[in-house]
This record gives structure tokens, C-alpha cells and sequence, in this order.
């Protein structure tokens, strides 16, 4: 099977002359883009008929559409209404994301706070669970795909990404290839880095993987904030080149600032890869 991906922006692309979905969905095609992310991350303030009109012009125009749920999630937090609080902002990402027809809603699961690895692990299970056990009652397509997070600080490293997905069947992985830079201090540095990582994720991920990345800022503690590929010492083209090698098809969703520049630039340099 020959590998392909699907380039996209994380929100309205800038040069929409208009501010809304209907219209960046427009625009990402106009781009010669492939897909594009709706930004819940201030709050879901989408209703169901702009969903439903969103949903159409994505359809029409053949563009991919997934979710990133509110920012203001932590599902391992001591207090019991943070974590309902978050419950239901994954889960009205989840249902207007639904109407929409995205495909997944990712979000950054948890905060470490007190507890150790394992028992946020176990938190952050027993939430997803719930709403998993939502998802096949009201018999919606969509997916959970938490996103691996830029500080060790922070639950979502690769493998507790990827073990969280073995015990939640139904739950995919969305790799940050931007924040795993950052996370492991800058070590990805060549192609055969990207391409061990890779290697960790089960192929059965690999047919359609939603993915995440830009130019990154870090420290030794990790991700300090996003920047153009070219300002970065993140090597884009690396990590292409090694997703072309290994044969993994998906979603590649730029979050740099300028955000269809930089996807652009990959779709063009992957074309001649």
C-alpha cells in the first residue's frame, strides 16, 4: 500500500477573509490542502447548524476535518467537578464534532499533580472509559485520540499514550512529533530518530494516523511554545522522510503560527520525497 498523507491546518487558516469554519474549510482547499482541525480550545460555542453546515462544505469539498477539545482538561484532578468539567468538554467536543463529521477529537488529558504515573494512568482510564461507554450508546462514529504532550511534567508521553490506547479499545493515539521533540529535550534529530519512534506505535495505527506537529521552542523541562518550521530546529523533512519509509497513511494537522505556509511546505516537499 503506498503511504499517504493528508496536510492541514490547526484552525481557519489566516488568510481566510472570513473567521469561521465554512469559510477556512473554503480556504483550505482553495490552499491545495487536505484537511483541517476545528479549535474548540477556548470552549465548544459551535450549535448544531453551523455544525451541520460545517459538515457539508467539508463533504463537498473533500476536506478532512477533525477536533481539538477545550485546553481546560484534566481528568486526574483531586477535584471531583474538574473532572466532570472535563468530561463534558470532551464530550461536546465529541458530539458537535460528530455532526460535523471529523473523524477525531484530541485533547491533553491530564495533569501529574500529587499522584504518581500510574494512578493518573488509571484516572484518565477510568474517564475515557465512561465516555467511550457514551460514544457506543448514542452510536457515534468518532474517536478519542489524546494528544502526546510536550513536558515530562505532564501525562502523555508516547508509551503512556500507547498504553492508554491498549487498555481502551477504541481510543487512538495522536502523536505531537513537535511536543516528543521537545519532550526528549530536542533528540530527534535525524530520520532514524523519527523512524524508532514510529516503530513504537502498533501498525494497526498506522493506516490512518492523525498527527500533530510544528516548529517548537523547548527548554530542558520541555515545550515553552510553537514557532514557523524555519525558526526551529525541529527537521520536518526527517520526519517525513521516515513516515514515507515506514508506509504510515494519515492526517498530519500543522499547529506552527503561520499555520498553512508551514503546511503547505510539507505537502510540497513530501510530493518530491
Amino acid at each position: 500500500m503506498t503511504s499517504k498523507i493528508e496536510f492541514g491546518t490547526a484552525g481557519i487558516p489566516i488568510s481566510s477573509k472570513e473567521r469561521n469554519s465554512v469559510a477556512g474549510i473554503e480556504r483550505v482547499k482553495e490552499l491545495g490542502l487536505d484537511a483541517m482541525e476545528i479549535e474548540f480550545v477556548r470552549g465548544v460555542r459551535m450549535g448544531e447548524e453551523t455544525a451541520r453546515q460545517v459538515g457539508k462544505t467539508a463533504a463537498e469539498n473533500g476536506i478532512a476535518l477533525s477536533v481539538h477539545a477545550p485546553y481546560f482538561i484534566n481528568l486526574n484532578s483531586e477535584e471531583k467537578e474538574k473532572v466532570e468539567a472535563s468530561k463534558r468538554r470532551i464530550w461536546n467536543s465529541l458530539r458537535i464534532g460528530e455532526i460535523c463529521g471529523a473523524e477525531t477529537v484530541t485533547f491533553h488529558p491530564a495533569f501529574l499533580g500529587k499522584s504518581s504515573r500510574e494512578q493518573c494512568m488509571q484516572s484518565v482510564e477510568e474517564a475515557l472509559g465512561e465516555l467511550l461507554d457514551r460514544l457506543e450508546k448514542e452510536d457515534m462514529k468518532i474517536q478519542l485520540a489524546p494528544e502526546t504532550t510536550g513536558k515530562n511534567s505532564v501525562f502523555g508521553s508516547l508509551e503512556e499514550t500507547l498504553e492508554l490506547c491498549k487498555r481502551l479499545k477504541g481510543v487512538l493515539p495522536m502523536p505531537d512529533f513537535a511536543h516528543l521533540h521537545a519532550r526528549c529535550n530536542g533528540c530527534l534529530k535525524e530520520k532514524k530518530d523519527f523512524v524508532k519512534l514510529i516503530e513504537k506505535i502498533p501498525s494497526k495505527y498506522l493506516k490512518r494516523l492523525h498527527m500533530h506537529t510544528s516548529g517548537i521552542n523547548y527548554s530542558e523541562k520541555g515545550e515553552r511554545n510553537h514557532l514557523e518550521m524555519e525558526e526551529s530546529d525541529f527537521k520536518y523533512k526527517a520526519m517525513l522522510e521516515a513516515l514515507k519509509e515506514k508506509n504510515v497513511s494519515g492526517v498530519i494537522i500543522n499547529e506552527s503560527p503561520n499555520i498553512e505556509e508551514d503546511a503547505l511546505r510539507m505537502k510540497k516537499y513530501w510530493a518530491i520525497i
